[in-house]
């Protein structure tokens, strides 16, 4: 039964695919629509934007509400969005519908790694916070193939039917969610310790376990006495703020540098633009049939899904550092392998740029899930002390989204400026620095207790 409970929230990051859907239906919107480069820049890149409305606020909403019903909220929008895209007609009708569905993602990009980690024994928190990867990935790989699958038919049906599908997902998430117990800490910064300690009790291996992270949580808990007046604390309000951003401690201050970094170099590694504009990388190495280019992408979601498993299964056994450390190494030296063969390899060996192409993005995909896909949400996540955790955590998502949307926003512009070689070269040199960033400033976590990382980071 706990085990049942732990893994169920992962399902509702299944619907997290417009990413694959904008990538595979770009090509077809461009040509129905009549877009151009420029707006389909915006188009693709503007829900990073969007995102930041409801990130932003996600942390307040989760703390008042509770975890499951900013993620049934979530899916709504999620759900609209969907079905607002496949019947959009023009340019400001997409930007609409990106905006809803920005919305949805805001709240979920947040709150599902809050509710992961707290509702997570330290002992396998690891593994059960990245399973959410997993689904997110089945749903990646279903994205590609239906891209792939709806590329036949005319051009102003096929792209809405990727869409369409899409309205689906939500749908059972929403309905599976309320099936889940809610986070045991947020009902204890409620004083509902009863309730706390039932979910616990599902969720832990024995009682004993249970009664020890109940009261680890409690003290935590007491320990926020600014945000504990009137009801039972967790209220997100202005002590949260003060603590964060205006008067942090030593132990804070090194928490949120660690936070807002990851989360900033992430999109600044430039997979993301990768993994949305690949039919365009492929097409400039020498593969000009976009149902060629789409089904590239599928062997992309493969890839990705088989790295993204064993990360899984390696992440509580050897650390989060090193899989950071290697796949931040890995990602700089595949990035560059890319670059080099955009700008060599085309010319030297033209018949073999396309296979060349797909096997470096397919290495840095692999480099990127086996660790730095993985890893951050739930680093972000357990570091965060739980009064601050889910207003932390929007702090360093608004981050992520903001360098999202200038990567993915500017990508093709910047392609035109510097040459995609270039783009490719600068994402390779700043996962160097991502590199530097991880072995001098993050410690590992490995095994534990949320209530232990304000030790950790006191040091």
């Amino acid at each position: 039964m706990a085990r049942r409970c732990r893994s169920s929230p992962r399902r509702r990051r299944v619907a997290g695919t417009d990413l694959t859907l904008m990538s595979g239906a770009q090509l077809f919107i461009r040509e129905d629509v009549g877009l151009t480069d420029a707006q389909i820049e915006v188009l693709a890149g503007s829900m990073n934007v969007f995102m930041l409305v409801s990130i932003l606020g996600a942390g307040w909403v989760a703390d008042r509400l509770g975890r499951r019903c900013v993620l049934v909220l979530a899916n709504v929008f999620l759900m609209a969005g969907a079905l607002a895209m496949s019947m959009g007609g023009s340019y400001a009708a997409l930007m609409a519908a990106r905006f809803v569905t920005g919305i949805g993602a805001g709240f979920g990009r947040v709150v599902a790694p809050v509710y992961n980690t707290e509702i997570s024994p330290a002992s396998t928190r690891g593994v059960l916070s990245s399973l959410q990867n997993i689904f997110i990935n089945v749903g990646t790989l279903l994205s590609y193939v239906s891209n792939y699958a709806f590329s036949g038919l005319p051009v102003h049906i096929g792209w809405r039917l990727m869409y369409g599908i899409g309205v689906v997902p939500p749908v059972f998430v929403a309905a599976a969610v309320f099936f889940m117990p809610e986070s045991p800490r947020w009902l204890a910064m409620r004083g509902r310790h009863a309730d706390a300690r039932a979910v616990l009790l599902r969720t832990s291996d024995t009682p004993a376990d249970a009664d020890l992270r109940l009261s680890e949580i409690k003290q935590d808990v007491a320990h926020q006495p600014e945000q504990q007046g009137g009801s039972h604390g967790g209220g997100g309000g202005g002590g949260v703020w003060k603590e964060l951003v205006f008067r942090p401690s030593a132990s804070v201050r090194r928490v949120l540098v660690c936070v807002i970094g990851l989360e900033f170099f992430v999109p600044a590694s430039g997979v993301e633009a990768i993994l949305l504009y690949s039919p365009l990388v492929f097409k400039a190495a020498g593969m000009a049939s976009k149902g060629a280019a789409l089904g590239a992408t599928v062997a992309i979601g493969v890839v990705k899904m088989c790295f993204i498993l064993v990360g899984v299964l390696l992440t509580d056994r050897v650390g989060r550092r090193p899989l950071l450390l290697v796949s931040t190494a890995g990602v700089a030296v595949t990035t560059a392998s890319l670059a080099l063969m955009l700008s060599v390899g085309t010319r030297a060996a033209p018949a073999a740029a396309p296979a060349m192409c797909l096997a470096s993005v397919l290495a840095v995909v692999a480099t990127f899930s086996v660790g730095y896909a993985l890893v951050v949400n739930t680093y972000s996540a357990e570091i965060l002390p739980t009064r601050l955790r889910a207003q932390g955590l929007s702090m360093g998502v608004a981050v992520n989204r903001l360098a999202s949307g200038l990567v993915t926003m500017t990508f093709i512009s910047l392609a035109d400026a510097i040459t995609m070689p270039g783009c490719f070269f600068l994402f390779a040199g700043l996962t160097v620095a991502a590199f530097v960033f991880v072995y001098t400033r993050l410690p590992e976590t490995k095994g534990r207790s949320l209530e232990d990382m304000d030790e950790l980071f006191d040091k």
